[in-house]
Order: C-alpha cells, then structure tokens, then sequence
C-alpha cells in the first residue's frame, strides 16, 4: 500500500513538472522531447533516418521510443511520450515488486526504484531511458527461468542505447548469449536492409569531445582557471569542452573503458572456473550493476538521465536478499540526487566552471567511482576470491556442499 502510494504521489509530481504545470527551477528539461524528439519523429515516419542531424547519436531501435508517442494519437507529442515514460515507470515497479516476493527476496528493490527514479528530476521523463531501463530490467529478471527471453531481450535493449548489452555478462550459460547474438543479429539487419542510415551514430558519437559532467572534464573544470584557453560549446547536442588536450582526455577515457572491459573480461573467466559454482540468480544483477557503473564513469559523456540506468539496475540487485550491492546502491541514490542539483537547478555554475559547480561535480562523480570501486571488490570476492586450499572465500563454509537455496544456479539457469 505505501509502495504504490509513494509512487503514485512522487509520479504525478514528476507529470505535473514535465507539463509545467508546475515550474522545476533552471534550464528546460523537457526541449529535448518537444522539439528534437518531435522533430526526429517526423523524418522517422518516412522510413529514413535523421541522417542530417549530428545530435542522432543512437542505434537503430531508438526510432521505437522516438515513434511511442504515435500509440496515443489523441495526445499533443509531447504529453504521449510523458505519459508513455510514467506507463514504462510503472511497469517496472510492477516487475520489480513481483520479483520481490518470495523466498530469498526483498521488497527493497521496488523501494529503490520508487525513491530513486523521483531524485532525478523532471528529466527521467524527459528522455527515453527510462523505456530502455525497463528493457534491461526484464531482462535480468527473465535470466533465471527464461534465458532466451533475457538474451532476446537485452538485445533489443543494446539496439535501444548499447548498455543493456552489459547485462549479459552475468548471465550463466550459453542460451542468453546465443539467444542475443541471433536476435540481435537479424534485427540490425532489419534495419539496415529497410532504413538507410541505422548505423550512422557510430560516427557520431566517435567525433564527440569531453562532456562538462564527466569524470575527465573535471581536468578542464580545474584547468580553465589556471590558463587554459578551451572553452565549452553546446557540440553534438550536449555541453562538451573543446580545446587543447580535449582529444588526450578523450582517448584517455577510451583506454580506462578498455580497462573495464578487461576486469570484466577477467572476472568471468575466474568466476566460471572457480570450484564452488557461484553463478547465481543475484550474480547476473550484481555483474551487469557493476559493468554498467565501470563504462559510465569511464565514459566521456555522463548525462544526468545516465543515472536511471543504474538506479533500475541497482534496484533489481535489491530485489535479492543475497546481493552484494548494498552500499553501492546507496552511493548511487546519493549520487542521484546530487545529480538534479548540477542539472538542472545549477548547470550554469557547472557550465562556467564555478567553484560550486566544480564541488558538486567533485561530490557526484566521486560518489559514482566510490560505487564502481565497491562493487567491483564486492563482486569478486563473492565469485572469485578463494581461500589457502583453493576453494572460494569470503563465505562461512566455503568449499562445502550446500542445498540449492530459492537464489541459487538451480533457479538461475
């Protein structure tokens, strides 16, 4: 009952704020929706895509959600996408709240998800990842018993905005894989064969520079008072510096994604050969919330709506009683809500490199770092780390048989 009363409270003040009727303090949020979504939904409906337009930085399946609003035809653009987000919202509640019950589960990742997605803002409804967290977040929950579904599904995520593809990594077996590569697979060809310019983006997001919001712009940030003679220009759609040594940051972020990637690479080698088999339903959550925060503090854009990715997939992890991910959950909450404090209410002060801006900038991406740092040690000691006689620590009775439990491999194949 409090659940939905909170949710139902929380969500009409984001519709209110995303409708002005009620006004949120600093730039608009909603402009992306208004006008550059409305504006893609025109030249999508004659089979291409905005080939023209370089803030188009998204893969083929984004046309679904630019295209969405087409579903409530009685409703002005804007207004059906909002209401189509708060139905999306709903539905994961309604996952998450199902995926609590039970054995071995918890009622907290629906809490999560309820207090997380309202510290954000007025622009979780503002942008369509909101609909692309709801893909990723069914397919975690489908792993254990429906593993093709879940591979299926986080394809369409990956088409939707690349980063459901993470969700895979925890995933025990071969079907998810299988089930994404073919899925994946013949939907890109779709796309391609019937849309010119699916892939397009690719080139896009390659030329990009340095987000102001990003763990390396804080080089920038610190560096414009000391001299340096870049500046911050409004560049594929978002706020980014662009200047002298922007390209070394740049690959310098390339490289510790790369890093990521390795850790992540090495963790599933390691974590597959260890002798007490650890892959279980709450692993595949807890790898793909820790992928997902390694590749967005190491990104060099972190927009704001980047924080609903992790605050749905933080919320799944809380979903079991045996996840790891407690603290880094909460690092993220807090970083959400300091999130809505650099944008919108004082991006100017972020934009012009102020003191204050800085601090707040400081204080998010420390928050998100500390997160990734937390859960990676987290993550593998509960999979990895193994004692003096080889057999996997960090757990009364390591090494010795236990029953299957309501989060062990036997649900999670």
């Amino acid at each position: 009952m409090w659940l939905a009363a909170v949710w139902g409270a929380t969500r009409l003040l984001l519709l209110l704020l995303v409708l002005k009727v009620l006004v949120f303090p600093g730039p608009d949020v909603t402009s992306d929706v208004s006008v550059i979504y409305r504006d893609w939904y025109e030249i999508l409906r004659t089979g291409t895509f905005p080939l023209k337009d370089v803030t188009w930085q998204y893969p083929p399946a984004a046309a679904f959600a630019v295209l969405s609003p087409a579903l409530l035809p009685f409703l002005e653009y804007a207004t059906a996408f909002f209401v189509l987000a708060c139905a999306v919202d709903a539905a994961v509640l309604a996952l998450l709240w199902h995926a609590g019950r039970g054995s071995g589960r918890s009622s907290r990742g629906a809490w999560v998800w309820v207090v997380g997605v309202p510290l954000l803002g007025p622009t979780v409804y503002a942008r369509y990842d909101v609909m692309v967290t709801g893909v990723a977040v069914a397919a975690l929950l489908a792993a254990g018993r429906h593993p093709r579904v879940a591979g299926a599904l986080a394809a369409v995520g990956a088409l939707l905005k690349v980063w459901p593809a993470l969700v895979l990594v925890g995933m025990r077996g071969r079907r998810p894989w299988v089930a994404a590569a073919v899925g994946g697979g013949a939907l890109a060809a779709l796309f391609a064969v019937t849309m010119p310019g699916a892939f397009a983006f690719l080139t896009f997001q390659r030329e990009r520079g340095v987000e102001v919001e990003s763990l390396g712009a804080l080089v920038f940030h610190v560096a414009r008072h000391f001299g340096w003679d870049g500046g911050v220009l409004l560049n594929y759609g978002s706020m980014e510096f662009l200047g002298p040594h922007v390209d070394t940051v740049g690959t310098a972020s390339v490289a510790l994604s790369a890093v990521a990637f390795g850790w992540l690479l090495l963790w599933r080698v390691l974590a597959a050969r260890s002798p007490v088999p650890r892959f279980t339903a709450h692993t595949a959550a807890d790898a793909a919330f820790v992928a997902v925060l390694m590749f967005t503090v190491t990104s060099r854009v972190i927009s704001p709506q980047y924080l609903v990715w992790l605050v749905g997939l933080g919320a799944v992890c809380r979903c079991f009683r045996a996840s790891r991910m407690r603290v880094p959950v909460a690092l993220v909450l807090a970083a959400s809500l300091v999130t809505v404090l650099e944008f919108p209410l004082l991006f100017t002060d972020v934009v012009a490199s102020t003191p204050l801006g800085i601090g707040l900038l400081v204080v998010r991406n420390g928050l998100l770092v500390a997160a990734a740092l937390a859960g990676a040690r987290a993550l593998w000691r509960d999979t990895v780390r193994r004692g003096p006689a080889g057999s996997a620590s960090g757990a009364p009775g390591a090494g010795v048989s236990r029953a299957p439990s309501a989060d062990s491999p036997a649900t999670a194949a």
